[in-house]
């Protein structure tokens, strides 16, 4: 549910004045946002999120005196509220560092067109609503690994998947971050990920998962044959599928879809190749992307599962999934990877 007009008060930190000017420009020209200050530097930040309680903060990365990552921190620590990471192309493997610390979204800086203008103002409505120290418990901030080559329990004659697909939107990085971190180097399929998400920055979230998993992650090239240990993200500027083959195709972005990359489209194509041998996992995001694409697999005779409420920053495609009775089972942020373990089995 969206806050009542009037009731979104934005704290904008960045160090630079003609960006702090712009996205004013841009929020108060929207009935029912206002900037109740600005800040320079991370430092400043803190101390005016204690003193002003804003509903959100948009953070910039790279400042003088503390940078955005630094204070996105200790915020979250004193003063937890809402904060999206708004940077330049150039700091958004940096800026995915931030998820880690608790900023719920990030976004390319804005500029004049009205796209940029949609999309930012979309993102303060929506984040202004998360409960961050809900959020926050609900995540449970553990890391603690599934051993390597650990007996899944299962019964006799049950078919085990080959292949992981994942339908996100905003809310879907830092969840995804949480279970590949929990996956071993020996899972036995492929992850496959559709996360809407800006052009540009697909490869600086890869980058950043990477780093916290022993599976392979790689932006998805045209004619790469899924295998397992390795996971596949969606390049942002194209439409993703799998054929027949088992091959992926990388595609235009499709006429008439309202959200790109499409996660129907993937999920679409992995219930008519994979069958019941497929896992289809919808997670937080705005919006009834990968819905359909969910039915589609679950019609198949594939396993169909879903983020709980709790660990979503938003609530929405995995809730319509849910509410139409496409989704099986909903799991806990937590419980997510052991349920792919199990479903997945090992092949040792």
């Amino acid at each position: 549910m969206l806050k009542p007009a009037g009731d979104i008060r934005v704290l904008v930190v960045d160090d630079s004045g003609l960006v702090r000017d712009l996205i004013r420009a841009i929020l108060e020209s929207e009935p029912g946002i206002s900037v109740v200050g600005e800040a320079v530097n991370g430092l400043e930040a803190i101390v005016k999120v204690a003193s002003l309680k804003p509903d959100i903060v948009t953070m910039d990365i790279e400042m003088p005196v503390m940078g955005g990552l630094e204070a996105i921190e200790k915020i979250i620590a004193a003063h937890p509220v809402p904060i999206l990471v708004v940077t330049a192309l150039t700091g958004v493997r940096t800026a995915f560092a931030a998820v880690s610390k608790g900023a719920l979204d990030v976004i390319e800086k804005p500029d004049i067109s009205i796209e940029n203008v949609k999309r930012l103002i979309s993102k303060i409505r929506l984040l202004s609503n998360v409960d961050v120290s809900a959020h926050q418990l609900a995540l449970g901030r553990k890391n603690v690994a599934i051993a390597e080559n650990r007996p899944v329990q299962g019964s006799v004659g049950v078919t085990k998947a080959a292949l992981v697909a994942i339908a996100a939107s905003t809310g879907g990085p830092q969840a995804i971050h949480s279970i590949l971190s929990r996956l071993p180097r020996t899972f036995p399929a492929p992850v496959i990920i559709t996360q809407h998400i800006a052009e540009g920055f697909t490869q600086g979230m890869v980058d950043w998962l990477n780093a916290a998993t022993p599976l392979t992650v790689v932006v998805a090239g045209n004619g790469d044959r899924p295998c397992a240990g390795h996971v596949y993200v969606n390049p942002a500027e194209h439409s993703m599928r799998i054929t027949a083959q088992g091959v992926i195709v990388l595609g235009d972005r499709e006429a008439g879809q309202v959200y790109n990359p499409s996660c129907n489209t993937l999920l679409s194509s992995v219930a008519a190749t994979y069958k019941k041998e497929a896992i289809g996992l919808i997670m937080s995001g705005m919006g009834d992307d990968g819905v359909t694409g969910m039915n589609e697999i679950r019609m198949a005779g594939g396993t169909t599962l879903a983020q709980d409420a709790k660990s979503s920053v938003v609530f929405g495609m995995n809730r319509l999934a849910v509410e139409r009775g496409y989704v099986q089972k909903v799991v806990t942020l937590d419980k997510i990877p052991a349920e792919l373990m199990q479903r997945v089995g090992t092949r040792l």
